[in-house]
């Protein structure tokens, strides 16, 4: 198992997906089942790829940093820091499932915006 690949691997297709290119993306980096386990996005290829053209319809001026990639085994996870429109900002943790062929095949995340005070000065990604 090639972990720095992985990595490099979940950030492409993330990248890649998030800009508005999910078709794309999918035919690169997965396998020939996607399990999603995001409750705002169906289950499967196509429903993925329809999700993430919407929300590059509706928001086209989003943004997404990378702060951190860690792999384990068959697994990744992205820790990102994205912008949205009227500035909100949100973090995320993203899991991706990588089968024995170096594609991606599950998703789990979490979401969380970022507030405008804290009870410290560090942040959240």
């Amino acid at each position: 198992m090639n972990t720095q690949k992985n990595k490099d691997y979940a950030i492409a297709f993330y990248r890649m997906s998030y800009e508005g290119n999910p078709r794309k993306a999918t035919e690169l980096y997965v396998g020939s089942e996607y399990i999603q386990h995001n409750p705002l996005v169906g289950d499967g290829i196509e429903p993925f790829i329809k999700y993430f053209e919407r929300m590059q319809s509706e928001y086209p001026n989003k943004s997404i940093e990378f702060v951190r990639a860690v792999a384990e085994g068959t697994l990744v996870a992205l820790h990102t820091h994205q912008v949205w429109p009227n500035n909100e900002e949100y973090v995320t943790m993203d899991f991706f499932r990588f089968d024995e062929d170096g594609k991606i095949v599950e998703h789990w995340d979490a979401m969380q915006e970022i507030p405008e005070s804290s009870a410290h000065d560090n942040k959240m990604y």
